[in-house]
């Protein structure tokens, strides 16, 4: 089944050009089903390439989606055009009043300030604090991740001593968990981040609990119960050469960036980028929704602000 999106929208062409089923809206109208309803907070400075990249993820599976573009009304995207935020972008104020079946919370390029200091923050938590009876499962990712065990949990952010830049080979600490069904004893995922959070911190709070780590990029995904709230710590939705365009723009404007480990063959910055993460964020993203998603949501999408629940 397809994914909605916007006629207009940049990722169309693309997802079609990969063969992947996207549904416009003139031809979604003649559908008689009740499809999901996504919510994507798009908080990162690229916003059609992460649009196009989770619109892939979401979109291979059998269920038919519906997805909805935020960002914080008080903040102008310097990398985006106007134009663009525009046509395909509703501010909080405009969809607070529905309910949806899922919220993605994307990454942000704000590692550098605390929390209290992003000047979209307050809008931010009065998201999260919304998506608790409004939304029936959230998946944090990256700073986003961050962001929210900070404002759920009090669990600080934790300044790195070098940017943690690269594919890391992740392990599951609970393989039994249905976020992570199918998958193999160990996989890949890309993380670019300077700040990170701490196992003792996550593993001090009853309410969560840690699903996978790795040895050298930390814990990265956490969940709290049924999987109501899911964070992700790394980009496992990220192109093959979204960490190649990061580490050739902080080499042209003289950052001292080191190669991003794990990723180009023999760490030759002049190959083609190894792709080893593509198959587990498919079925990353495809488990989520169907099973922290669709498999107990509601089918009166209403019934998520009483806390409705079918269970498996």
């Amino acid at each position: 089944m397809p994914i909605k999106i916007p006629n207009q929208l940049p990722a169309t062409r693309t997802l079609t050009e990969e063969n992947i089923f996207v549904m416009t809206e003139t031809r979604a109208i003649t559908q008689d089903i009740r499809p999901l309803q996504i919510l994507l907070l798009n908080l990162m400075p690229t916003k059609v390439d992460t649009e196009t990249q989770l619109a892939r993820v979401l979109g291979n599976t059998p269920l038919q989606i519906e997805l909805e573009l935020i960002a914080p009304a008080g903040h102008i995207s310097r990398n985006t055009s106007q134009e663009h935020m525009l046509s395909f972008y509703k501010t909080f104020d405009e969809v607070r009043e529905r309910t949806f079946d899922g919220l993605l919370i994307t990454g942000a390029p704000v590692e550098h300030l605390p929390f209290e200091e992003v000047d979209y923050w307050p809008e931010l938590c009065g998201i999260m604090e919304w998506s608790k009876t409004h939304v029936h499962s959230t998946l944090h990712i990256c700073w986003g991740a961050q962001a929210g065990l900070y404002y759920h949990y009090g669990i600080p952010k934790r300044q790195l001593e070098r940017k943690l830049f690269g594919v890391f080979r992740h392990t599951l600490e609970d393989p039994n968990f249905i976020l992570f069904r199918g998958f193999d004893d160990q996989f890949w995922v890309p993380h670019s981040r300077n700040t990170t959070v701490l196992r003792e911190d996550i593993e001090a709070v009853p309410e969560l609990k840690i699903l996978s780590s790795s040895p050298e990029a930390g814990v990265y995904a956490v969940k709290t119960d049924q999987g109501r709230q899911v964070f992700l710590m790394g980009h496992a939705e990220y192109d093959r050469d979204t960490l190649n365009k990061e580490y050739r723009r902080d080499v042209a404007a003289g950052v001292d960036i080191q190669i991003p480990r794990y990723y180009f063959p023999q760490d030759d910055p002049l190959r083609e980028p190894l792709v080893r993460w593509r198959s587990c964020a498919h079925l990353l993203y495809g488990n989520w929704l169907n099973y922290c998603v669709y498999q107990t949501t509601p089918y009166d999408i209403g019934g998520i602000r009483q806390g409705v629940r079918t269970e498996e």
